[in-house]
């Protein structure tokens, strides 16, 4: 997280009124071998390097959803390139979990991986990214600003920046209406017939969590997420925050510890009414709803000064990298800008309902908007704050996760939240070890 609006994150995007995922994981680790095929046109300007039959071999990471369209793409690539032949070797490892996998051994990770942004500089700092050295100013200029600045570090791109990812507010729109979900305090007043969980989040998940401190204009590692001394959760606002949050858990309507299968499985069932999520779950929260499918920015809530405010959120985007130890650099990099170019960015629009990173895809606001999903991450890009990458984040995901498990176990209450607040926030600065 660079902190900092996505307004600026995702400029192109919320003009169209557009998980560690953050924290959505699959397990890494198993791979299956396949040959590509060959055949089509050759790429001449791909960087793949010249050659007459020369064989290639590739290993890929993506998350277990990926599967299936990266071997589609990576096909494409080799029948595009059939100056040499590709053989390619896929890991299931998600964007979360790329940095654990990668740093377990540089030299027997991937040639190429996903990964999530607010790794890319504990990435960098261990020399495992291989620093694009190949139609850099092309890579740069078709795409984001921001999402360029969080593959960079001091000036150099690390890797190709894909998917601009935050989360939004799914909802049943025959349960709620669209004035009923603009507040937290509107979704939860209803009495709903065959609902038992107005309003679904994961309370003890930093990533979510955030969106309440965020909110009340609390700021981590400080106005630019660059401060590793910086955290002000414990201050006057967060502290309404976390009275806010003992009340909200202890209403029955809430749904405090909602993960991505509980949510789906919620709207599969009719028992829930709203839930916050993200574009990786869009296919199925529509197959759940049908025609009953809707999805918003996140609502506002209002604080025990009287003070609405809107809640905001943590956002990143998925980045493929190059593996700095690769034996074919610059197959790899040909085949890393191949998978993040602007029609494999149309297509994972299509296929997975995420949000572009590539300019000319971003400003089409009517392609866009189409899907729901997408113009509800829109909604709430201009609230959002840019996941930092700075090493002192490592700090962070534990003592949130303590301090949501506390409210939603009791243990921290009205007469204990300066303290629990505090600890929190010692935790979040303390020293690296």
């Amino acid at each position: 997280m660079k902190i900092r609006k996505l307004m600026t994150v995702l400029a192109s995007i919320a003009m169209a009124g557009v998980m560690i995922t953050g924290c959505a994981s699959t397990n890494g680790g198993s791979s299956t071998g396949s040959s590509a095929s060959e055949g089509g046109s050759s790429a001449a300007d791909n960087g793949a390097g010249a050659g007459s039959g020369e064989e290639v071999n590739l290993t890929v990471w993506g998350s277990q959803e990926d599967q299936e369209i990266l071997k589609q793409m990576c096909d494409e690539f080799a029948a595009a390139n059939t100056d040499k032949k590709y053989t390619f070797t896929y890991g299931v490892v998600s964007e979360a979990d790329a940095q654990k996998e990668v740093l377990k051994d540089i030299s027997a990770a991937a040639d190429v991986f996903a990964f999530a942004s607010d790794q890319t500089a504990t990435l960098v700092d261990s020399g495992a990214l291989y620093r694009v050295t190949k139609n850099k100013d092309q890579i740069v200029d078709e795409n984001t600003e921001a999402s360029i600045s969080a593959a960079s570090i001091g000036g150099e791109l690390y890797g190709y920046p894909y998917v601009s990812d935050t989360y939004f507010m799914y909802y049943d729109k025959s349960k709620l209406s669209e004035d009923d979900v603009k507040s937290i305090e509107g979704i939860m007043s209803k009495d709903i017939e065959g609902v038992t969980t107005n309003f679904a989040f994961d309370t003890d998940n930093g990533w979510y969590q955030t969106a309440f401190f965020f909110g009340a204009g609390c700021k981590l590692f400080g106005d630019d997420g660059t401060d590793p001394t910086q955290c002000d959760f414990n201050n006057e606002r967060g502290y309404m925050v976390g009275e806010y949050l003992i009340d909200l858990v202890a209403n029955p309507k809430y749904g405090a510890n909602f993960d991505d299968s509980l949510v789906k499985a919620g709207f599969a069932d009719g028992t829930l009414a709203a839930a916050v999520s993200g574009t990786w779950n869009a296919a199925e929260i529509q197959a759940s709803l049908g025609d009953n499918y809707a999805a918003t920015k996140l609502p506002e809530f209002t604080l025990s000064n009287g003070e609405t405010v809107q809640m905001g959120s943590m956002a990143n985007f998925k980045i493929m990298g190059v593996n700095s130890e690769t034996k074919n650099p610059l197959d790899a990099m040909a085949l890393a800008e191949w998978l993040t170019n602007k029609d494999n960015q149309k297509l994972r629009f299509e296929k997975r309902s995420f949000a572009p990173t590539n300019k000319e895809l971003a400003n089409d606001t009517e392609t866009m908007n189409s899907n729901i999903a997408v113009g509800a991450l829109a909604q709430q890009a201009q609230y959002a704050t840019v996941q930092t990458s700075i090493p002192q984040c490592q700090n962070f995901w534990t003592p949130a996760e303590a301090f949501g498990q506390e409210i939603i176990a009791g243990t921290c209450t009205k007469d204990n939240l300066q303290e629990k607040l505090d600890a929190y926030v010692e935790s979040v600065l303390a020293t690296l070890g």
